[in-house]
């Protein structure tokens, strides 16, 4: 077997070991709403990347592999965990693409740069999570380096400790503690480890069954990337000298701007930042060694003249393809997420472009993101998510479409709605989302749902079944009628509103949905209140007050 058929054999041995308890892992979620998607966003990252691999020549080097895996885990990943994984993925490859040999070193090597990536993709790293479970997963392939273990005996011993991290987590996060559950990624996390280590040794993996009946949402606020509300000069050069230090000057920039990128060598950087003052970006690099090809250019102006030969690329291929562009090219379009027919149609007429069908227990990946920035006929694009799992894989589009991408990150379809109504026409990118992303924190959201299993909250023992009224994340309300839930959490987000707007879901008829527009009535004759059909599935009732 040759080094990239047996790379793949391990690789799809451990993604099918996640597939088969992906269930299990979804049902570690304390939070009861019908979203425990954990395990099905981490297994569909690793899908993706198997598939990615399956198309690779026998004999590839150990380089192309790791290319592989780390863009499709890239493109592939879904929600949160799953673009936290493409994160940990990609730091095993920067070191694993470099290798000769697959030793216990490598591994302990490769564990500390994923810790490293995977670290700086979250700005509030919280202990109890993944992160903390791959921390002590490389701490544990160091020690099995210094001890100078075979490769089979270090990667059972970090599995194990993989493992028993997962078990100290409700000691680090309380909310695991009081429902009596493990973190649902760091199970994931410890599934492909020992499938990993069962796969290199030859053996069937035995996963520890952390049992619970509840599930967990991950508690981690990853980092926001850059948009061109934040800096304004995009800086470019390359730097020689002898003995340059990749990182320092990583970190450096990392001080003074965003959108930070140094790649290269110890005697040739390329240094790319968007930063507020390239001035004193230079004067650091001069001081370090020759600078060379230098470029500053205002992104405004630089976005004018970008957008400029986009438009003339996508006409050309308009006409290339037997077609006409009769339709004026708009200054900024729109990507949105959402499910339910209703919702869609209020969106699209709100000047949505494009509608990614998704949402709660359906994160759309990376890549279909992407492919939907692309289907926009407009020189730049803001991405509305509606909602926080979806946040972190919109965001990677920024650095992967073929023009100027801002991500809204909008946590409900409410705000994209206020959003939508607060783009005035105008070009400049970072005006429009600035105004955009203000008119949606001006938007408070009400969800009902069911819970659907039993579990312990704010309100007291919620059981399988109940209706819920969620407000800001919390579980504020719940109940056996739908009706009254509903006039419950209306009660917890109108204050001082002026208009609330109720969206029907498709479990919601039109009788109730008047039912419960004359009970709202009698209940807050002050406050405008709007209904329509949204037909989202598993909330029979949205509510937004502004």
């Amino acid at each position: 077997m040759t080094p990239a058929k047996r790379a793949i054999a391990l690789v799809s041995a451990a993604a099918a070991a996640l597939k088969s308890r992906k269930e299990d892992v979804n049902k570690l979620n304390v939070f009861p709403v019908p979203d425990g998607d954990t395990g099905t966003n981490m297994s569909l990252t690793m899908d993706a990347v198997v598939a990615e691999l399956g198309r690779l020549a026998d004999d590839a080097s150990p380089a192309e592999v790791c290319r592989s895996i780390t863009h499709a885990s890239l493109m592939g990943a879904r929600g949160n965990s799953g673009v936290i994984l493409s994160q940990i993925l990609r730091g095993l490859c920067d070191v694993a693409g470099e290798a000769e040999t697959f030793d216990t070193s490598l591994v302990a090597q490769a564990l500390d740069r994923s810790v490293t990536v995977a670290f700086q993709a979250v700005r509030k790293p919280v202990e109890g999570t993944i992160l903390t479970v791959l921390r002590d997963a490389s701490t544990a392939a160091a020690s099995a380096a210094k001890d100078e273990l075979d490769l089979p005996g270090a990667l059972e011993t970090i599995s194990q400790a993989a493992a028993e991290s997962v078990r100290h987590t409700p000691e680090l996060l309380p909310v695991l503690k009081e429902n009596g559950v493990v973190d649902a990624g760091g199970f994931g996390l410890a599934i492909l480890a020992e499938a990993f280590a069962a796969a290199v040794s030859g053996h069937e993996a035995q996963i520890t069954d952390f049992a619970a009946e509840a599930r967990l949402e991950l508690h981690i606020e990853p980092a926001n990337d850059w948009d061109d509300t934040e800096y304004l000069y995009c800086t470019e050069f390359l730097l020689f000298g002898d003995g340059l230090d990749k990182e320092a000057m990583l970190a450096y920039v990392d001080t003074v701007g965003g959108s930070e990128l140094v790649v290269g060598d110890s005697s040739e950087l390329k240094i790319h930042v968007h930063t507020d003052d390239p001035a004193a970006v230079l004067a650091h690099a001069t001081a370090l060694g020759e600078v060379a090809e230098v470029h500053i250019n205002n992104m405004r102006k630089q976005t004018a003249a970008r957008t400029e030969g986009l438009m003339a690329e996508a006409r050309a291929e308009v006409a290339a393809q037997g077609g006409a562009d009769q339709t004026p090219r708009k200054p900024i379009g729109f990507v949105t997420v959402a499910a339910g027919q209703g919702l869609k149609d209020i969106l699209l007429s709100l000047g949505a472009d494009v509608i990614v069908n998704g949402g709660q227990t359906m994160n759309p990946s990376t890549s279909e993101l992407l492919d939907a920035v692309k289907k926009v006929d407009a020189d730049s694009v803001v991405i509305l998510p509606n909602n926080r799992n979806i946040v972190l894989a919109a965001q990677q589009v920024v650095a992967l479409a073929d023009r100027p991408v801002a991500v809204v990150p909008t946590d409900s379809v409410p705000q994209a709605f206020a959003a939508l109504l607060a783009y005035d026409g105008g070009a400049i990118l970072g005006k429009a989302t600035e105004a955009m992303a203000e008119a949606a924190c001006s938007v408070r959201t009400g969800e009902v749902t069911t819970a659907v299993r039993d579990a312990n909250g704010k309100t007291g023992r919620i059981r399988n079944g109940q209706f819920i009224g969620i407000a800001d994340d919390e579980i504020e309300v719940t109940g056996d009628d739908v009706l009254d839930v509903t006039l419950k959490l209306a009660k917890k987000i109108v204050d001082g509103t002026e208009t609330l707007t109720v969206l029907a879901g498709a479990d919601l008829d039109d009788a109730d949905l008047a039912k419960l527009e004359s009970r709202l009535k009698e209940l807050f004759p002050e406050v405008l209140i709007e209904t329509h059909r949204g037909d989202q599935p598993l909330y029979p009732v949205i509510l937004a007050a502004e």
